[in-house]
């Protein structure tokens, strides 16, 4: 019997000496102390023993059952098994850099185009109210113009507070702004801005958005088409060219859409009919923004006397502008996380 405690004995000790890790600690614990071990075998001869025999045994049987438990304990929380387990030498792995987004980056160019002429920038908040986001901007309940600019409205248990929608333009921000200071102000505000659109290649019912204003005494249109072309020519190049259309939009009167020359291919003068320009498709203008003179009604609902004041104000999708800038042509490869796409605008 002593000879089979021995055997035993030298069977676990080599069996310790190669295990390398915790799971084969944990299956060395079954294979010497589990219902199904090899010790629990001895211990169950001990019943056909005689009486001095079975004490002896059964003693000797004990001692290498505690030996090994704490053998094992002892291997499994000593600081040799934990460097055999982590070894501080090997090298790390290289940890990946984190860098600006690309519509993030766009829109501090943005910003900082405009504050070099002037302008602070004031971000608002994406909840805004009816009066705010529509009444204010000359966009009463009845106005059709709303059937674009509906968005998603918020359930309020708080009925007396009225109606609240994630805001569809970043225009609020201008109500807000020109309702607590006094002229002169200027001021341009980014943010995420929210429409009723089917989302494809170039509309999502999220996406980017910057509105400038800015409102004094002697301001008029030379004043914002002066702004925007610097702008255009610092944020393009140098060589760009604005175009004027008119159009309407309810908070600004007179209204114009503007059209920057195209970037890619120089303008409409360098276009030929079998070589049209994937950009603007031949006409070497492209669509960036809209703009005009802010209209006397949403001054007036500022509490900003019309007669005295004037401003103008324009509003432009950052992710247009993107898209323009860089040759991309699907806005929702912005909000995809490909690493492949976002990378190669890594700054």
């Amino acid at each position: 019997m002593e000879e089979k405690l021995r055997i035993l004995e030298e069977e676990f000790k080599a069996d310790l000496s190669q295990s390398k890790t915790q799971e084969e600690l944990d299956a060395l614990k079954v294979k010497y102390l589990g219902r199904k071990s090899k010790l629990n075998d001895l211990f169950s001869l001990i019943p056909a023993l005689s009486r001095e025999e079975k004490s002896i045994f059964g003693k000797n049987l004990n001692i290498l059952k505690n030996k090994i438990s704490q053998k094992l304990d002892q291997s499994s929380n000593s600081e040799e098994r934990q460097e055999e387990l982590i070894d501080l030498t090997y090298p790390a792995k290289p940890m990946a850099n984190g860098y600006q987004h690309i519509l993030s980056h766009v829109t501090e160019q943005i910003c900082s185009v405009f504050e070099g002429l002037g302008f602070s920038v004031v971000e608002g908040g994406e909840i805004e109210d009816e009066w705010h986001n529509f009444s204010a901007l000359n966009i009463p309940a009845e106005h059709p113009s709303r059937d674009v600019f509906d968005t998603f409205y918020m359930e309020l248990k708080e009925k007396d507070k009225g109606k609240y929608l994630l805001r569809s333009h970043t225009s609020p921000t201008q109500i807000r702004v020109m309702s607590s200071l006094t002229p002169p102000v200027a001021v341009i505000s980014p943010g995420r801005v929210y429409r009723p659109d089917e989302v494809d290649a170039t509309h999502s019912f999220m996406f980017n958005q910057v509105e400038g204003f800015a409102v004094d005494e002697d301001i008029n249109f030379s004043h914002l088409k002066g702004a925007l072309l610097h702008f255009a020519r610092s944020f393009f190049a140098s060589s760009v060219n604005l175009r004027f259309r008119p159009h309407f939009f309810p908070f600004t009167e007179p209204s114009a859409e503007v059209d920057v020359s195209c970037v890619i291919c120089g303008g409409k003068k360098n276009n030929s009919v079998n070589q049209r320009c994937s950009v603007c498709k031949g006409k070497g203008w492209v669509e960036v923004l809209g703009c005009g003179m802010i209209h006397p009604n949403v001054l007036e609902a500022c509490g900003i006397n019309s007669r005295k004041y004037k401003g103008f104000a324009f509003g432009m999708g950052i992710e247009r502008l993107t898209m323009l800038k860089y040759g991309i042509n699907d806005i929702r490869l912005f909000y995809d996380n490909d690493q492949r796409f976002l990378k190669q605008f890594q700054v």
